[in-house]
């Protein structure tokens, strides 16, 4: 068995994909190390001719990508250890014995080289990178997923073969380097860095600062419902339906100012859409758990455990039946004063209110139990598959 494979994804990388592809087989001799190199090619210059020359396997991706590049070689890999880098040389493969150490001697099962926690040679990143791009997303990585990394979008890595086959890698852009960080935290790899040095690049730079910033930044969001749905739905729903229930009953005054109907009204639409987020979250979470894009958090799971069909029927009947007959109260008032004593608005903005939520409440158990039912059917028919369709009687 091949001890390590090197893979380099490439596109027109002719001037220096042999300097790397050099130091590479120099790592391989220096170690004794019995190694294969495989460049993951989509150029139109001489880069996959060059690298074949130089003993390189070369395969041709059928869709670009950089993520889809190494998803692709990673086909053809035989290596116990699979490093992964960049083909400009602005990853200096000399280094790759310290990304290699930790996992032969069992201390990790993917290793970054951090640029941060090493050296970035001037000209080598661009100060918008260095200093806003990779820092700020670096750290929503870390907030949302606490992987506790300094350079979460370093193309310079490592891991073991059998971390590759836990992580369910699927993206093909560049927010690849985020999704093995955050496959790797969710199936409880252990995650380690050193620190290495960041050249310049020879070249013009394929990156894209804000589309690719923002492919990191929509991808993160994507795989965290808590943050980007419950949270913000439920400070919307609290903040909103106290200050709906407050105006209400009495006056509300906020720093010496008198809310009035307008504000009310901005209160109960704040409540509604709280809500709406909060069910939007749980719906994503399950159809993304269905396709096999995230796991549940414990938010998830909870409401989903607890809001089956038949309680959010009983919730969303009782939010429904007490905003009906509050509202019936309001106008039996009204017409016991022979129509001349009208009901306050507030009163009428919170029986509608809590009336609406209830509507909600029974349209969305319906869709969440629909959306559970499909996705027990798509588990039950994913474990068929796998097991060969049942098996054959004897």
């Amino acid at each position: 068995m091949v001890e390590v494979s090197v893979i380099i994804p490439t596109k027109n990388e002719e001037n220096t994909i042999g300097r790397c592809i050099e130091k590479i087989k120099k790592v391989f001799k220096d170690y004794n190390i019995d190694g294969e190199i495989i460049v993951s090619d989509s150029s139109t210059d001489r880069t996959p001719e060059i690298a074949r020359s130089l003993g390189a396997k070369v395969v041709t991706p059928d869709k670009l990508g950089y993520g889809y590049a190494y998803l692709y070689a990673f086909k053809f890999a035989k290596g116990k250890y699979i490093v992964i880098g960049d083909g400009d040389d602005t990853y200096d493969f000399l280094e790759m014995p310290k990304l290699l150490e930790p996992l032969k001697k069992g201390e990790a099962d993917l290793v970054i080289g951090s640029r941060f926690k090493g050296k970035i040679l001037p000209g080598a990143m661009p100060w918008l990178h260095r200093y806003i791009g990779n820092p700020i997303l670096t750290w929503i990585l870390n907030l949302l997923f606490k992987a506790n990394v300094s350079d979460a979008h370093s193309g310079f890595r490592a891991f073991t073969r059998e971390a590759l086959e836990k992580m369910d890698l699927k993206c093909h852009g560049m927010e690849f380097a985020s999704e093995m960080i955050i496959e790797a935290v969710r199936r409880g790899l252990r995650i380690k860095e050193v620190p290495i040095t960041y050249y310049p690049r020879q070249g013009e730079s394929k990156l894209s600062s804000f589309s690719d910033g923002w492919r990191h930044l929509r991808f993160m969001l994507l795989q965290t419902p808590k943050f980007l749905f419950y949270i913000p739905g439920l400070i919307m729903f609290t903040i909103g339906f106290l200050l709906t229930v407050a105006m209400a009953i009495t006056e509300v005054r906020i720093f010496g100012i008198h809310l009035g109907i307008h504000s009310m009204i901005a209160s109960a639409l704040l409540a509604l859409s709280g809500y709406q987020l909060i069910f939007i979250g749980l719906f994503s979470a399950v159809y993304a758990r269905s396709m096999g894009m995230v796991e549940y958090d414990r938010i998830t799971k909870l409401i989903a455990r607890f809001m089956t069909l038949e309680r959010g029927l009983l919730l969303g009947i009782f939010l429904t039946s007490l905003g009906f007959f509050y509202i019936l109260l309001l106008i039996r008032h009204w017409v016991d004063s022979g129509f001349r004593s009208l009901p306050m608005l507030n009163q009428d903005i919170f029986g509608f209110t809590v009336f609406i939520l209830g509507l909600q409440t029974i349209f969305f158990s319906f869709f969440l139990s629909l959306a559970l039912e499909s996705q027990n059917k798509v588990s039950i028919t994913t474990v068929a598959k796998k097991s060969g369709g049942g098996s054959e009687a004897g």
